[in-house]
């Protein structure tokens, strides 16, 4: 069943923009050949500046599960540390039918 991912990202103060190029370099070149990920889009948050939210398709959790293994073992998030000023949140939801 296919499930939402809503990620909060809260960048260093002034550096959303870099966080944003960033990400999309990420999703250009680790994105779209992944099994199971069915396309995202990033958001601003109006009142605060130095946040964004992804809002992430996937097929199932386990596809999820099977890329965020992969990403760990590869280390191709690890650059996101450098832009962020706290810990990013990640909310996964599956509709209820």
């Amino acid at each position: 069943m296919a499930i939402t991912v809503i990620v909060e990202l809260t960048a260093h103060p002034g550096r959303r923009d870099e966080l944003r190029s960033w990400m999309d370099g990420l999703v250009a070149e680790h994105g779209s050949g992944q099994p199971g990920f069915l396309g995202s889009a990033r958001y601003e948050v109006l009142d605060d500046p130095d946040t964004l939210v992804e809002i992430a398709e996937w097929e199932s959790a386990e596809a999820r599960a099977a890329h965020m293994a992969e990403a760990a073992k590869t280390g191709v998030y690890a650059p996101l540390a450098d832009f962020l000023a706290s810990p990013f949140r990640a909310t996964v939801i599956r509709r209820l039918d």
